[in-house]
């Protein structure tokens, strides 16, 4: 006779039918699953809405073609490096007492001419810096 409770076997768990439900899930999720890839921005600069502008005593403009080309005061500036428009804008800021660099790029001009400006003026000693844009209403009216 035995009077002990029945010995009961361990249960085991079985993984293949899991592994097998992952596997169908992750064959799902990778055929479903789009992966673009991002060739080119398509960016617009900004337009802003502001007042009239208006000419300060101190301030020094400096425009920047499409082509490369600067002016600084509307007088251009000889050669496109950073020596000669760090040049102009020393001379043109002996004219008045701390002045602010107005930089007027073109929408075309690429963004190493507006750096060459940024980094000719902080040679120059010029420290403070502000950039233009036009108007919407300007913006539409333009071809």
């Amino acid at each position: 006779m035995k009077f002990g409770r029945p010995r009961s076997s361990e249960p085991e768990i079985n993984l293949i039918p899991f592994i097998d439900v992952l596997l169908v899930v992750l064959i799902f999720l990778m055929l479903s699953t789009t992966y673009g890839r991002l060739t080119q921005l398509d960016l617009k600069l900004p337009n802003a809405d502001s007042a009239e502008l208006q000419e300060k005593p101190n301030e020094i403009r400096v425009s920047i073609s499409s082509d490369g080309r600067y002016s600084v005061q509307k007088k251009a500036v000889d050669g496109a490096d950073i020596q000669a428009i760090g040049a102009a804008l020393a001379s043109a800021a002996k004219e008045s007492a701390n002045p602010l660099v107005v930089i007027s790029a073109d929408a075309r001009a690429s963004h190493q001419s507006v750096m060459q400006v940024l980094e000719a003026a902080q040679n120059a000693g010029l420290q403070q810096v502000t950039f233009t844009a036009q108007s919407r209403s300007q913006a539409t009216a333009l071809p």
